[in-house]
């Protein structure tokens, strides 16, 4: 019983020490920003700043659009376009 109790309390206390979201605020490697300068190209960006992964999904800061408008981009882990709003 004590062995099952301390493995238990083991497990859990590395679940608490490890973050949700360690993959978090970082930027990509190089595969990754290979891919995403294609995602943006395919969607009609022509420039951007900075990439970061964050809140489970990729996240590009002032990419600027065929229309002439700047964005803030959000690209899911697969590349696909999450949503694209207005850089102020």
């Amino acid at each position: 019983m004590r062995q099952t109790l301390a493995a238990l309390m083991l497990g859990l206390g590395a679940i608490i020490a490890t973050p949700a979201f360690a993959d978090d605020d970082r930027p990509p490697t190089a595969e990754e920003r290979t891919k995403i300068e294609a995602a943006l190209k395919a969607e009609g960006f022509t420039a951007w700043k900075e990439i970061e992964f964050d809140d489970n999904r990729w996240e590009i800061d002032n990419a600027t659009h065929t229309d002439g408008k700047v964005y803030d981009v959000f690209l899911r882990k697969d590349m696909s376009l999450v949503f694209k709003t207005l850089d102020d």
